[in-house]
């Protein structure tokens, strides 16, 4: 659901992405951004933590298509497309004078707002004016060609339209879990801004930014009106271990000269603890990924893999038995120069 914040707030500029980016430099961005700024690696730092729930609310704008295009649009719209007329007293009309210029009064009992970021918040004024609760952004967004007048009192009939009493409004809300219970999923209980206690199940493998919606949990519409839903935005933090692609959980790991020259079998942690045995062969350089079956993220009928990415650990000291030995290595490998196809290739190009 769009919000007032999307004429305020630069989403863009925000992650400091341009607003051409694709969804890939967004997501790469966005996770680089929530390691740095992630509360637990700036203890005690309210800069950092705000930054951090910034970026997660641009990020959840900006990853999901349908809102992305509603942005933009708002956007295009404040800058340079629709022109409002100033308010009363000849201040520039904000967000609500829209709504009284084009709708014949105050936005209701309606607040439209993202939500105070943090786990299990929302926010929203419920209960709409009489007979109903406002018109959405998205009926003034149809208002200026993004699409038609949707749900009651503006009917396909145009502005104005009567069609009986719609339902109260959408209310936006955001928490955030770990990376474990957004595989296992989690119940959470919400409080609102009333004082009224949600409680909702986030289903397993749910993905990061991801919204679900609750029925019946948002704003109340007056009497006899059937409320709104509730709106929620689901932030998974970074894990100091794995790593999400797709359904699949990704894990580095580190190796000894020995095991990946000669081969081993090693331990892999698995998440949420326990570990899976995996053959590292003779000859494995680093970087090669060796995939687990079936112990990544299980999404309804499907279950992704865990990806075992080898790094090659370089000793940092050596004792002298072992520099020997690594010295006893070079000189058989006198003559071998493992760059020569890397200056052939080079030359050629």
């Amino acid at each position: 659901m769009a919000s007032q914040d999307w004429f305020e707030k630069d989403f863009y500029a925000i992650l400091g992405v341009p607003p051409d980016a694709d969804a890939e430099t967004i997501k790469k961005t966005y996770r680089k951004l929530a390691r740095t700024l992630h509360p637990d690696r700036n203890p005690g730092d309210e800069s950092a933590e705000k930054k951090f729930k910034e970026v997660g609310e641009a990020y959840g704008v900006l990853s999901d298509p349908e809102q992305r295009q509603q942005y933009d649009a708002i956007r295009q719209m404040a800058h340079g497309g629709a022109r409002f007329a100033p308010g009363a007293g000849g201040s520039a009309g904000g967000f609500e004078d829209v709504f009284s210029d084009l709708f014949g009064g105050a936005a209701g009992g309606t607040r439209f707002g993202t939500g105070a970021p943090g786990a299990g918040s929302y926010t929203g004024t419920f209960g709409g004016g009489a007979g109903g609760a406002s018109p959405s952004i998205e009926d003034l967004l149809g208002m200026f060609g993004q699409g038609g007048f949707t749900g009651g009192g503006y009917g396909p009939g145009g502005y104005g339209a009567p069609t009986g009493p719609r339902k109260g409004p959408d209310v936006n809300a955001e928490t955030t879990i770990s990376l474990g219970q957004a595989v296992s999923g989690e119940k959470l209980t919400l409080s609102a801004a009333d004082g009224e206690r949600i409680t909702t199940r986030i289903p397993a493998g749910v993905r990061d930014g991801q919204k679900i919606r609750l029925r019946g949990k948002g704003g109340d519409g007056g009497p006899g009106v059937e409320r709104g839903d509730l709106m929620l935005t689901v932030h998974v933090r970074p894990h100091p271990v794995f790593t999400r692609e797709a359904d699949n959980l990704q894990v580095d790991l580190p190796v000894t000269f020995a095991e990946a020259a000669l081969g081993a079998t090693v331990a892999v942690p698995l998440l949420g603890g326990g570990t899976v045995k995996v053959k590292v062969a003779p000859g494995t350089p680093s970087g090669r990924v060796l995939r687990v079956k079936g112990r990544g993220i299980t999404r309804g009928n499907h279950t992704g893999d865990l990806l075992v990415k080898v790094q090659v650990v370089v000793p940092q000291k050596l004792s002298d038995a072992a520099k020997a030995a690594v010295e006893t290595l070079q000189a058989e490998e006198s003559g071998v120069d493992p760059r020569a196809d890397l200056m052939t290739q080079a030359a050629a190009g």
